[in-house]
């Protein structure tokens, strides 16, 4: 089942949040979701901010977070699990720093690619 942002804003307790964020917030929304064509295992992904299990997430699933304005280090990991092969890595997987600022609404899908996980831009669906 596909999800719209706003209907993820929505679902997720946030109906308040105006779609045109102000400047004047002091926080900004970062909309993380796993598309099922992007990462194609069963395996549970988590998310680790600042080295901190944030979240996780199975195909077809999406979280969102509130940060203060700056640079937020976000990681992604397979977890071990039930699905068969679900085995984390001997190595910590490389982070990514992503940048907000206040007001901002970012979203990004879950990628994979060569060197492991990653986080994609993805576009805001009204």
């Amino acid at each position: 089942m596909r999800w719209s942002a706003l209907s993820l804003v929505s679902l997720l307790g946030l109906a308040s949040l105006p779609l045109w964020a102000n400047a004047d917030q002091d926080y900004g929304v970062l909309i993380i979701s796993r598309e099922r064509l992007e990462v194609p295992t069963n395996c549970e992904i988590g998310l680790y901010v600042d080295d901190q299990l944030a979240g996780r997430l199975f195909q077809e699933q999406a979280t969102s977070f509130n940060f203060p304005p700056g640079p937020i280090s976000i990681r992604l990991k397979s977890l071990p699990g039930q699905a068969p092969g679900c085995l984390p890595g001997m190595l910590a997987p490389p982070s990514q720093t992503l940048t907000l600022k206040a007001g901002d609404v970012r979203k990004y899908r879950i990628a994979l690619q060569k060197g492991g996980l990653y986080l994609k831009p993805a576009k805001l669906e009204y």
